[in-house]
């Protein structure tokens, strides 16, 4: 190897170790999730999370192939798209078959709710207002306060009455008690 490759061989490396020097750093200041544009939604005050909201929607079963550049152009002609948004599964990295798409004006969310079941991408898709969520409520809250359940867990207030002891659900006693 002559001395004019090793000089191009060298400055080849040195180029490569700046590159992934300058990869890293962007990693770092990289904002969770990981969009430009979430930093800017977690500076937000309450009122304006609201304000975002109304002007909002929920495309559900999204194909998950789907780019926000397209469903920006499939909700461009009820308004103009500020942002869209699609959630994805933070340990395997794909989609999560679902996003929010943001207007600029109200307006624009009656008109995007025509557009429910119809076809993009071959998949029939579900197009709601988004709901704002409660700051302070989960609902898995909802469990400890004596509301629904998923499961068939146990809850006091529905299986149990002071009065009258344990009591029959759809005509059936519970498995630990015996029937009356």
């Amino acid at each position: 190897m002559n001395m004019a490759d090793q000089n191009e061989l060298d400055a080849i490396q040195t180029c490569m170790l700046e590159m992934d020097e300058s990869d890293m750093q962007y990693e770092v200041e990289r904002p969770f999730p990981y969009s430009p544009q979430a930093g800017l939604f977690f500076s937000m005050t309450h009122e304006e999370k609201i304000d975002s909201d109304r002007r909002s929607i929920y495309v559900g079963n999204v194909d998950y192939g789907a780019t926000a550049d397209e469903l920006e152009m499939y909700f461009n002609g009820c308004g103009h798209v500020n942002r869209v948004t699609i959630p994805y599964n933070r340990f395997t990295g794909h989609p999560k078959g679902f996003a929010y798409v943001e207007f600029s004006e109200r307006e624009s969310v009656r008109t995007a709710l025509t557009l429910d079941e119809t076809l993009f991408r071959g998949r029939i898709i579900k197009v709601l207002p988004k709901r704002t969520n409660i700051p302070g409520f989960r609902t898995t809250d909802a469990y400890l306060r004596g509301g629904w359940s998923r499961g068939r867990g146990f809850r006091a207030s529905r299986f149990y009455n002071p009065f009258r002891g344990f009591i029959r659900e759809n005509g059936r006693a519970h498995p630990w008690v015996d029937s009356f």
